[in-house]
């Protein structure tokens, strides 16, 4: 079996959206599964459209997903010449002719045929004319006026076109630049992709890239159509639907494996399975599970997946992530034990790393701002003495482990009579001014002895001037 060759072509007219997200991902796990080859091509003819932002933009967005590339990013602008000798190659064989049709006479052949009630296709005058290059030219493929072209689809199964209903088609303008479906099939070929997986907005693209390759002699590819990713309102999936680039994503605080597991999801199915790290699905993707159905882009469900990236992910590896949220947030951070510390105690609470840095700030913070109403239900006279016992307590020990922590509370229990929980929410205001917090030894284990007692000094402080 040769070996399978994938590639990802974007046009570099904006920045890399979620539906071509998934459309490198598919290729790149079919390669990467099979011990294949992925290759990146950046297919920029549209010099009008096409900018080097995008380009950075996309390449940008890959590496933050850790898509890789076994070989490019191949630009098809430095490409002409050889688009040049393959328009040379049909038009020897007799598979392509010059036409000198002007864009006012296509017009009226389009609007007549219309009219008529027929395919608004070229008419074919200059199919035999035995025209000569010229500035004025263009090249048109010389199609197949019967029979069919059967797309032989991985996803769809067999999709019939009548070669009746095609046209010859333009495959170098008349400035000698290559259409888009002739560039594509050439850089295939010379690259020898064999395995091409798309969106479906591309089928009826497939059938004149079939000519094409059968015009050179080449054998055919691979083709998989997958369906669209859609709006939760099953229309086309846009900006209002959460439809950003990819890198919008990672800035509000998303992991780019929840991402990749979340696209791939859209439009793949492994039994039940939703969880997947990247090693799961590098192991279990396939051409076979890839539905029939449009995939519907849901942002809850994203961020829900999020959040159990982050559970599963080593505190470790989340630091570096995070240290640039806290760092918007006016807090400067180092890896360390510290901030693995606060991670783990925050990984349960979190949805996305902006949200873990805003629940982190307390950790990092020299004086505590309380919420107001957190602070009029707990930090009143009847907390006074319980805050004031614990922070004795907390002097008195050395408080090295969440052990000596947990006898500190105890100890008050016992001299209070109060339950633990009357005690532990006063507390927790004192130390984060909020009400919801992770687990209030964790929090004093990290803080520190020094810190803790500040804080709750100046807890005492608050109610003595209420």
């Amino acid at each position: 079996m040769d070996q399978i060759i994938t590639r990802f072509p974007p046009s570099p007219s904006g920045y890399l959206h979620i539906g071509g997200a998934r459309t490198a991902l598919f290729n790149w796990l079919y390669a990467r599964g099979n011990s294949g080859k992925f290759i990146f091509r950046i297919e920029d003819t549209d010099f009008e459209r096409s900018t080097q932002a995008s380009v950075d933009a996309i390449i940008e967005a890959l590496e933050w997903l850790g898509i890789d590339w076994d070989e490019g990013p191949y630009f098809q602008s430095q490409r002409l010449g050889l688009y040049q000798e393959y328009v040379q190659k049909l038009i020897d064989n007799g598979h392509a002719y010059y036409c000198n049709c002007s864009k006012e006479r296509l017009d009226i052949v389009r609007k007549e045929a219309t009219s008529q009630g027929k395919n608004p296709k070229y008419d074919g005058k200059c199919r035999n004319l035995g025209l000569k290059k010229s500035d004025d030219t263009a090249v048109r493929i010389a199609a197949p006026l019967t029979g069919v072209t059967v797309v032989d689809d991985l996803v769809k199964g067999s999709v019939v076109f009548q070669n009746l209903e095609l046209d010859d088609f333009i495959i170098q303008r008349t400035n000698r630049t290559p259409t888009y479906n002739f560039a594509v099939v050439v850089d295939d070929i010379a690259m020898n992709v064999n395995t091409i997986i798309r969106g479906d907005d591309h089928l009826s693209n497939t059938p004149k890239q079939i000519i094409l390759y059968r015009a050179f002699g080449s054998p055919l590819p691979k083709f998989g159509h997958v369906p669209m990713v859609l709006g939760p309102d099953k229309t086309r999936l846009s900006k209002r639907h959460g439809a950003m680039s990819v890198t919008a994503y990672r800035d509000m605080g998303y992991l780019a494996d929840a991402l990749i597991n979340y696209l791939v999801r859209l439009g793949w199915s492994h039994g039940d399975q939703e969880f997947f790290t990247r090693k799961d699905l590098i192991q279990k993707f396939n051409l076979e599970n890839i539905g029939k159905s449009a995939g519907i882009f849901n942002p809850e469900k994203l961020t829900a997946l999020n959040a159990e990236h982050i559970k599963a992910s080593q505190s470790k590896d989340i630091a570096k992530k995070l240290i640039p949220f806290l760092k918007e947030n006016g807090v400067i951070s180092n890896e360390g034990l510290y901030i693995e510390k606060v991670i783990e105690t925050l990984k349960p609470r979190s949805k996305t790393l902006k949200d873990m840095s805003n629940q982190a700030l307390f950790y990092y913070t020299e004086d505590v701002t309380y919420d107001i109403e957190a602070a009029k239900k707990f930090l009143d006279s009847s907390s006074l003495t319980a805050i004031d016992l614990l922070t004795q307590e907390i002097e008195n020990r050395e408080c090295s482990s969440e052990k000596d922590v947990e006898d500190a509370f105890k100890s008050v229990v016992d001299k209070t009579g109060l339950k633990l929980s009357k005690i532990a929410q006063p507390i927790r205001v004192a130390l984060t001014g909020k009400t919801a917090s992770p687990g209030i030894f964790e929090i004093i284990d990290i803080l520190g002895k020094e810190k803790v007692i500040c804080r709750l000094k100046n807890a005492i402080s608050f109610i003595k001037q209420k």
